[in-house]
């Protein structure tokens, strides 16, 4: 570990400001995604600084997203958060594929339903009309990333539930429902997980999710196609809105 001479006077950097960049960069050489940094009695002892700053300077990477705080646990280090593009016509598999990382998606629950209520506004059906459900884990690098629940008409896409299992749905839906389709609308909120999401995206219930509704549209006729509620990781993404 490097040791920090800290610089005072005019001219200088604030002294937190100097900590947290040390600090950054022993994270940068030293430490791996899920470590535990040591404690911040024992990190001020080290830079010879009052916990008050120490805290400050953690505080910043915080801010920045390569650590987090886990109440009783500790400072843990984080993954680089992947940048996912949101445009009319994002593809999961494509996306991430041109960051030059590795994906995989899963079908862990299919069912029929009747839709009802906002499922059946959006993909503007009566309530009652029968569609497809697909609840799918998406990962990257083997590691959850998100969790989507599809909801697709069953009417002309009744092999969605019969033979899709992974892999692209969107690509699957283009060669064997011969549509292509394309986003017109995605509504972003944070919020926190439900149970069984903490569990698929092996993280706490106190750390935030993405949440993205989207509805995605036929591009021969507009009609909608899909109706899709991702949940990503708070820690793991960050999305980019493309304009039209």
């Amino acid at each position: 570990m490097s040791v920090l001479h800290i610089k005072r006077g005019d001219g200088s950097l604030p002294v937190y400001r100097q900590l947290s960049d040390a600090i950054r960069s022993e994270i940068q050489n030293y430490y791996k995604s899920g470590d535990l940094l040591p404690a911040e009695t024992e990190l001020a002892l080290r830079y010879k600084v009052n916990r008050h700053t120490l805290r400050r300077a953690v505080d910043e990477l915080v801010h920045d997203g390569l650590v987090v705080r886990r109440h009783g646990k500790g400072v843990f280090v984080l993954a680089p958060s992947i940048e996912y593009q949101i445009g009319r016509q994002t593809r999961f598999t494509e996306t991430l594929e041109t960051l030059g990382v590795t994906t995989q998606s899963r079908v862990i629950r299919k069912q029929r339903l009747h839709a009802m209520g906002g499922v059946a506004k959006r993909l503007e059906i009566d309530d009652g009309d029968e569609v497809v459900f697909l609840e799918t884990l998406r990962a990257v690098e083997e590691k959850p990333f998100c969790v989507c629940s599809h909801f697709i008409p069953m009417k002309g896409f009744e092999s969605v539930f019969e033979h899709y299992s992974s892999g692209s749905l969107h690509q699957f839906i283009e060669m064997h429902c011969g549509t292509q389709l394309q986003r017109t609308e995605s509504l972003i909120s944070a919020v926190l997980p439900e149970l069984e999401d903490s569990i698929l995206l092996n993280m706490p219930r106190n750390l935030p999710i993405l949440r993205v509704k989207s509805v995605n549209v036929s591009i021969e006729g507009e009609r909608p196609i899909e109706y899709v509620i991702t949940r990503f990781r708070g820690d793991a993404a960050q999305l980019a809105i493309l304009p039209k």
